[in-house]
């Protein structure tokens, strides 16, 4: 099995029906993506498939063969974090941070279709990622200061 995660050709000789959640903590130690509900509903272990917001809990290993996978950990480089990563440090977005990985994936998806949303865009394209901490008032801040952040950089 042959996919790309994180930007890096990754080949593992595993049951393709184990489910991708699993795989990326067990296997390759990505912890970063978070085993919240398991049946899809909490969105805490959301990563990018083809740069598309997936729950890893419903997904099988065999489902991103040949596909690029995006966590949390590919996010940052050596220069620093990813600008959604620091509007969500500078708002305050991150309170207990268990579902702030799948917070800022999610948002990443929508903010790579969706460059300018308005904050209705942001509840909506939000709406299925729980936070337990009630920090999404400032999560939808973070995530519309980065937009402008990441379309002035363009």
């Amino acid at each position: 099995m042959e996919f790309r995660l994180n930007g890096k050709l990754v080949t593992l000789e595993s049951d393709s029906d184990r489910q991708l959640l699993s795989v990326l903590r067990v296997d390759l130690g990505l912890t970063g993506t978070k085993y919240g509900c398991g049946i899809g509903a909490c969105g805490t272990c959301t990563v990018l498939v083809d740069s598309q917001a997936r729950r890893s809990c419903l997904m099988k290993l065999g489902d991103v063969s040949g596909k690029e996978v995006l966590t949390i950990e590919g996010l940052a480089t050596p220069a620093g974090l990813h600008p959604l990563q620091q509007a969500f440090v500078d708002e305050g977005a991150l309170q207990c941070g268990f579902c702030t990985p799948g917070m800022i994936l999610r948002s990443l998806a929508l903010l790579r279709q969706q460059p300018k949303p308005t904050e209705a865009d942001v509840i909506e394209a939000m709406d299925h990622n729980l936070c337990r901490c009630g920090a999404h008032p400032r999560i939808v801040k973070a995530i519309l200061n980065a937009a402008t952040k990441m379309g002035a950089a363009q």
